[in-house]
């Protein structure tokens, strides 16, 4: 059954409202509508669901009931049956859905009379007109209005009418589960809570008076994970995957007059629990495909539209964003930043505004900031970006602002381009047709390239894992150092796979097997610790923010101090050297300086020095007022805090004695009861002097409090408020204090996110028998050369019976492999194997063959499958040319080109046509390592002009007749999955109409006419070849 649909039951319960006399005219006033000015009528809601089938039964219900019919007798009672057209009447009402003008909050409140509470209300809404307002009463969360009847539709909670709005609440324990839920829903969602408490209140100037209160938090899907007051416990729920990454994308782009584009894109995306920022401008096509790329690649939670934006751009993001996306969709206009110079302006003076209110704040610490600062955003990376990115910027920085997470850009980013030349950036095509993130079945991880390889243990490890997946390495240095440090890695593992290693490695290499097991021995004990611990990349960040609690920073800092600490027994200096390379534990360079960087001094005795500032003790009681150590002249005014509420509390103990010679009674104590301090109990019959206040009895005592006990815990509530105000402060100036390490400890965990992935690989190869791939030098002819390759994701599922193949492609030799063969013979899979293996190869990992010696390639493209995209107004030959122009355009002669089936979108001469001539430009003009699969024989006689750099080949199969003449396409076929050389006319299509079920009348009259199409065109061919030998034996007339 499919979801139910959710009605809102109102007006049928609700009490008639008692006519009251209209209002007197105010001519003062202003005129307002009458919907505002007339309170609506009382109405009682409450949310229920409704299913399908109920719906079916309450219809057929209607219909089957005829107001004409006079009533019945019951056939068991003799009673008279209740009216049909009553009951009908009653269901309709019951089941019918609220009036489409909906209850919402009004912003003039000249003519209706709000408690002080919906005044608050009113003006919140009034500032925030587009948040969710949860507003903090007592100890609940209250909703209002409009906002009330969509929390009661999101989270299933009770609505009803309170004074004059809607209203429905949540317990405060709850916050954190019930916010997740309204911004997974798509909701920007506020909180309001009370900023002073009873004790301030009962002595300032609004005793009388409510609460004052104000949005203390903002949350959407993009700032949730680094927000205040929402972390721990929800994690992976409603849809928050910790492994996740919750990226905020701004877009802009302008027109251009470039030949192949219309468009000029710019992107900036921030993941703000994490400190990444990705910038970039570029080009793009009508059809987008270079922001395709962008977003898939980055997944965001989050997207920022900078108006006025092109129609085919703001219309493919919302398509992306559609409902079964669930990312959230937020403009802001570029009116004032489309000059360049005003978009920098205004980053550079929130630059500056930040940069000197820090400096005011704590002087002394922000120099030294300054000074050991290497990330985050400067002046002079501000002028070198592109005008496009610049706006970018100046909307991201001014959407965060209002979140207080602006100054994150600023001082603790690592910002990385999309055109970093040492990464490969994977197309959307690629991205999707390979599978490499997710599966084209259901859209979920399992069964993608990302699921297979994934074998880390911390969620910062997985998220950058998918990092390197999406984006494989073209630096040839850069994969060497990976595979080295996963091959030494599975060595220390004694996995049979270590002695697989091609014999054409290095000396250097051949040393693996001589390190020692006290590595990887501390290694998985390090990471095995680390995901016991909270995600630390986003705890760090969660500090730097300042929206941390005590437990959560002790959590983190422990983790990273113990990791630092146990990797420090290996003997790794700050410059990722051993004390002896004779007796080293780690050999591969890349690896001891990661270690060093987690082991480093800066980082191990920094986090000592943290947490002994920190009462672990007190944290673990959940004392807020006792997290701070105040010895060592830390804290001044938190120790002097602290001593009030000493000798206030002092003072009143010392009360004591008086009472006790006063009622003459030398065991007399204070008492404690419910919470109430100070106490004296006393006998019913017991005197005491008249100006006691009591407090409670029982049926023997009676307990008073004095009234200088009175005034006593008067003064004492308040110094107690004082302290919670400083200790706040305090606890403000600790955190901001962290800014000064926030670089070092983000390099560690980047660090040792990096040791989970590559512990991640070396796990990979030991279980599934991986071998180490070769890399040619850059200098030499391109090459893919591949012995025994398998599928990596397909080999989990057939294990023994998946069936490998070997692929040979070279720059000077044959570089192009035209594929034909029967349907489900294994062409697809083929060709995606190769370029699995290649992602595999430069990621670092080892890959699924026996033998693999490869060229480092700048780019893998694919044209593979029949899909339109009609809300993006594609057809499926559009998309397939799209796909083959953005190959055409994009690759060189250092990449690897996949199509499969080019041309089939549309009639059998234009298929052919476009496929001959793609297939010949990409042979001559591009040069690039090329597989091919058609059923088009008449394709494969391009091989005869190019014999040595296009080769023909078929995936074999077994046929259950000898095949004389080729038109039996009919037979039993046993597919052998093997590719070989030569060509193969058969696609035996109706063995698959047979395994599709196609009823047998379907598939006999399919094969006749079949024979006959094949008859006719033989025919034509045998009148054609004798029309061409009558006119060349005809002698011609001079």
């Amino acid at each position: 059954m499919g979801k139910q649909k959710q009605q809102v039951i109102s007006r049928f319960f609700a009490p008639k409202p008692k006519p009251s006399p209209p209002p007197p005219p105010n001519p003062k006033s202003n005129p307002v509508p009458s919907s505002s000015s007339t309170p609506s009528p009382t109405k009682i809601s409450a949310t229920v669901s409704f299913s399908p089938s109920k719906r079916k039964l309450l219809s057929d219900h209607l219909a089957a009931a005829s107001p004409n019919k006079k009533p019945k007798l019951s056939p068991h009672t003799q009673n008279p049956t209740p009216d049909p057209n009553l009951h009908r009447r009653f269901l309709q009402r019951f089941l019918e859905p609220s009036p489409p003008e909906e209850q919402s909050i009004p912003t003039t409140t000249s003519s209706i009379k709000y408690t002080p509470l919906e005044k608050q209300v009113v003006e919140l809404k009034r500032k925030h007109p587009d948040v969710i307002l949860m507003v903090e009463v007592g100890y609940r969360y209250r909703f209002f209005g409009e906002d009330a009847e969509i929390a009661a539709r999101v989270l299933g909670i009770y609505a009803h009418v309170d004074h004059s709005f809607m209203t429905a609440s949540v317990p405060t324990f709850r916050l954190n589960v019930h916010v997740r839920r309204l911004v997974n829903a798509g909701y920007k969602v506020g909180v309001v809570k009370q900023t002073e408490t009873a004790a301030i209140k009962s002595h300032g100037a609004n005793r009388t008076g409510p609460f004052f209160r104000g949005l203390s938090a903002l949350y959407t899907k993009a700032t949730l994970e680094a927000a205040e007051d929402i972390s721990g416990g929800c994690a992976g729920e409603e849809g928050f995957g910790g492994g996740q990454s919750n990226f905020l994308v701004c877009v802009v782009d302008e027109r251009v007059n470039t030949e192949g584009f219309d468009v000029r894109v710019g992107v900036v995306g921030v993941e703000i629990s994490t400190g990444e920022v990705v910038y970039g401008e570029f080009n793009d096509n009508f059809m987008r495909s270079g922001l395709e790329a962008v977003v898939l690649s980055l997944s965001p939670a989050e997207l920022l539209l900078g108006l006025p934006l092109s129609q085919q751009t703001e219309k493919f993001l919302l398509a992306h964003a559609g409902p079964t996306s669930n990312v959230r969709v937020e403009r802001a206009s570029l009116d004032r930043l489309r000059n360049g110079s005003s978009a920098v302006d205004e980053i550079v003076s929130l630059y500056e505004d930040l940069t000197a209110r820090n400096l005011a704040d704590d002087k002394e610490n922000k120099v030294e900031v300054a000074e050991q600062k290497t990330s985050g955003l400067t002046v002079h990376t501000i002028m070198n970006m592109p005008h496009l990115t610049v706006q970018a910027l100046a909307l991201t920085l001014r959407h965060l602002k209002q979140f207080g997470f602006e100054r994150i850009l600023f001082e603790g980013a690592s910002f990385r381009s999309l055109s970093n030349t040492t990464e490969m950036t994977l197309s959307a095509n690629t991205l999707q047709q390979l599978e490499v993130v997710r599966n084209n079945l259901d859209g979920s991880q399992s069964g993608s390239l990302f699921h297979n390889m994934n074998q880390t243990l911390t969620v910062y490890g997985s998220r950058l894992l998918r990092h390197w997946v999406t984006h494989p390495l073209c630096d040839r240095n850069l994969i060497s150092a990976r595979l080295d440090a996963v091959s030494e890695i599975v060595a220390c593992m004694g996995s049979p796979s270590s002695s697989q290693v091609s014999d054409d490695l290095d000396e250097e290499s051949s040393k693996r097997k001589m390190v020692q097991p006290e590595f990887y021995h501390v290694l998985s004990s390090v990471l095995t610790a680390l995901s016991r611990s909270p995600d630390i990349q986003r705890g760090i960040t969660r500090i730097f923010h300042r929206t941390a609690k005590a437990t959560e920073f002790i959590a983190v800092i422990e983790a990273i101090l113990l990791a630092g600490k146990q990797l420090q027994r290996l003997g790794i200096n700050q410059v990722g050297e051993t004390r002896s390379m004779q007796f080293a534990t780690v050999r591969s360079s890349f690896l001891r300086k990661l270690i060093s960087v987690v082991s480093s001094p800066a980082v191990v005795d920094n986090a000592a020095k943290l947490l002994s500032t920190l009462n672990k003790e007190g944290a673990a009681r959940g004392d807020l007022l006792d997290i701070l150590i105040t010895s060592n002249d830390q804290f001044p005014e938190l120790a002097e805090a602290r001593q009030a509420v000493l000798t206030v509390r002092e003072r009143l103990d010392s009360l004591i004695v008086s009472y006790q010679k006063k009622l003459a009674n030398r065991n007399l104590q204070f008492l404690e009861v419910s919470g109430i301090t100070h106490l004296i109990e006393v006998p019913v019959d017991a005197k005491v002097p008249m100006n006691w206040v009591k407090v409670n009895s029982t049926k023997k005592t009676i307990r008073y409090h004095p009234p200088e006990i009175v005034a006593g815990l008067d003064e004492l509530a308040l110094a107690t408020e004082h302290l919670a105000i400083v200790n706040r402060a305090s606890w403000d100036s600790f955190l901001k204090s962290f800014a000064r390490y926030y670089t070092d400890f983000q390099a560690a965990v980047q660090a040792l996110a990096t040791l989970d992935c590559l512990h991640s690989l070396a796990t990979l190869s030991r279980n599934k028998n991986y071998i180490c791939p070769l890399f040619v030098d850059d200098c030499e002819p391109v090459e893919i050369n591949i012995q025994s390759g398998r599928h990596p994701v397909l080999e989990t599922i057939l294990q023994d019976n998946f069936v490998p193949n070997d692929t040979s492609l070279h720059a000077e030799g044959e570089y192009c492999q035209i594929i034909t063969g029967p349907n489900m013979g294994g062409k697809s899979c083929y060709i995606r194997q190769v370029a699995l293996i290649s992602i595999m190869a430069q990621v670092g990992s080892f890959v699924p063959a026996s033998f693999a010696k490869l060229h480092v390639l700048d780019g893998v493209f694919t044209r593979m499958g029949a899909t339109d995209s009609i809300q993006h107004g594609r057809s499926t030959f559009l998309e397939e040319l799209s796909e083959a122009s953005h190959i055409i355009r994009t690759c060189s002669s250092r990449s690897l080109v996949i199509i499969d089936e080019l041309g089939r979108g549309t009639s059998t001469h234009d298929g052919v046509a476009i496929a001959y001539a793609t297939l010949q430009h990409l042979l001559i003009e591009k040069r690039c390592l090329l597989l091919f699969v058609t059923h088009y024989p008449e394709i494969a006689e391009i091989s005869n002009s190019h014999p040595v750099s296009a080769g023909t080949y078929h995936v074999s199969y077994l046929t259950s007749q000898k095949d004389n003449n080729g038109d039996c396409d009919h037979d039993d076929v046993t597919y052998l999955y093997k590719l070989v050389r030569g060509l193969c006319s058969r696609s035996f299509g109706f063995k698959v109409a047979q395994l599709a079920q196609i009823p047998p009348s379907c598939i006999r009259r399919a094969i006749t006419m079949a024979a006959n199409l094949e008859a006719e065109v033989r025919a034509r061919e045998r009148n054609t070849v004798s029309s061409i030998k009558h006119l060349m034996e005809t002698p011609r007339e001079l």
